[in-house]
């Protein structure tokens, strides 16, 4: 995909760069100028162009650590009652 290339973005990325262009073109910036700065806008709030559904979700990415900070806690357990003795 070449750069520029927005086929990428879904329908609702799109209507939303465009409405956020028309609000920094309101504000006087010129156009080319309004539609990067809405680009960047929208690659911030939304990852960028369309995608799969291969990512977790955020309750899955703070499932995994919550998992991962139980399993460590019990390690640390461990440890402290090996150094006890």
């Amino acid at each position: 995909m070449p750069p520029g290339d927005k086929t990428a973005y879904t329908d609702k990325q799109k209507r939303m760069a465009e409405h956020i262009e028309h609000g920094y073109e309101k504000k006087g910036v010129n156009e080319k100028e309004a539609e990067r700065r809405a680009w960047a806008t929208v690659n911030k709030e939304t990852g960028g162009g369309a995608r799969g559904g291969s990512q977790m979700s955020k309750s899955e990415q703070t499932a995994a650590r919550s998992d991962a900070a139980k399993r460590g806690w019990v390690t640390r357990r461990k440890r402290m009652k090996m150094r006890a003795r």
